[in-house]
């Protein structure tokens, strides 16, 4: 028998992304986030919610674009603390011994040491009560040769992505496939 637990901000897996953004000044800023997902087959697109309050929000809406950068396992520490820090008191690139990179495409900078880039330009921004939520374009990924498959797509056992767990707040690893999608529902 199922429990009401309430309505919380509980949906599994979630992703840790970082946003990558320029300040008002051209510097270099990220954050991690967890509300986000895409949302949008044609045109591509991703959403990212972020509150007003963060350093980030407002490079976004300056700039009309952000960086979507994903890490891997190995960089968990790192996507930690681009959500714990503020880019208002510090770099925090340089805390993290991290490199920004300048996207080609759109206004916004990646960090270059995670194995998957999304760059994005803004299309739209909509007020969801304690957050904004930014849809933005893909109008790029980049990805390291070292985790794509024989077709040349990301290859998610080689990318090793960070999951959030909004009810422990803790970081996971995804686990082993289970099958072909619309392949395996076929035999139901």
């Amino acid at each position: 028998m199922k429990q009401s637990i309430g309505a919380k901000t509980l949906a599994f897996p979630t992703p840790t992304w970082v946003v990558g953004t320029y300040d008002m000044n051209g510097k270099p800023n990220a954050m991690t986030v967890a509300w986000a997902g895409i949302c949008c087959s044609n045109p591509p697109c991703v959403s990212v919610s972020l509150r007003k309050a963060t350093y980030s929000y407002a490079g976004i809406v300056e700039n009309k674009a952000f960086t979507i950068s994903i890490p891997s396992e190995d960089y968990a520490k790192e996507t930690d603390y681009f959500g714990i820090a503020s880019g208002r008191d510090e770099d925090k690139f340089e805390a993290a011994c991290l490199t920004p990179v300048r996207s080609e495409l759109v206004f916004a900078p990646y960090v270059g040491e995670f194995p998957v880039v999304l760059e994005c330009k803004l299309l739209h921004s909509l007020e969801v009560g304690l957050h904004t939520m930014f849809v933005g374009e893909i109008m790029d990924i980049k990805a390291e040769e070292s985790v794509l498959d024989e077709n040349g797509n990301p290859d998610i056992e080689k990318i090793r992505p960070v999951a959030y767990s909004p009810g422990n707040r803790s970081y996971y690893g995804i686990g082993k496939s289970l099958g072909k999608a619309f392949s395996i529902g076929k035999e139901c």
